[in-house]
């Protein structure tokens, strides 16, 4: 497995090196994530727009549907959750319009599952930054870390465990549309 992901990284090299960069950077962007909140698994969509301010702003929404793990007195379940964000990001060329770095921060909303929370909704915040990969004009890897707080606590679970706080982290892509 590690040598396949040794290889699997090698070739997007590669294939990044020889891919036209990016000309044209105002356009929305639409991305797909894998992510761990905490210790709460997910997977997502986003959408990003054009990006302003001399291509260094843009505003970001996405939902995600995150599992919780526990163990129910029995057993060890996983239940599902959704979270949906809203954000505002920075952003800054690092390497010719193929390599960005960026700062996010915004809030979210989560949608507990009613067999581990009483809890309809929970607001709180997050704070992130990424590093974004083009190796062609409308395509990116990104890989992103943070941090979220929203006090969420699943407190029909024994033990009362949070969710969704703590340190956060996030790899997917985006296509330009």
């Amino acid at each position: 497995m590690k040598n396949a992901t040794i290889i699997a990284l090698y070739c997007m090299v590669i294939i990044s090196v020889k891919l036209d960069a990016q000309t044209n950077p105002s356009k929305f962007e639409i991305g797909f994530n894998l992510n761990q909140f905490q210790r709460d698994y997910g997977l997502g969509v986003h959408l990003i727009s054009p990006y302003f301010f001399n291509s260094t702003s843009a505003v970001r929404v996405g939902a995600n549907f995150q599992w919780l793990e526990y163990f129910n007195g029995t057993e060890t379940v996983w239940n599902t959750y959704q979270s949906f964000q809203a954000g505002f990001r920075g952003r800054s060329t690092i390497v010719s319009d193929k390599i960005y770095i960026y700062g996010e921060g915004g809030f979210v909303i989560l949608l507990p599952n009613s067999e581990f929370s009483t809890e309809s909704v929970n607001f709180g915040g997050y704070g992130l930054f990424g590093f974004e990969f083009k190796p062609a004009s409308k395509f990116a890897y990104f890989i992103e870390l943070g941090g979220m707080g929203s006090g969420a606590v699943a407190d029909k679970v024994g033990g009362k465990p949070i969710y969704s706080n703590g340190f956060i982290t996030t790899v997917g892509f985006r296509v330009g549309i």
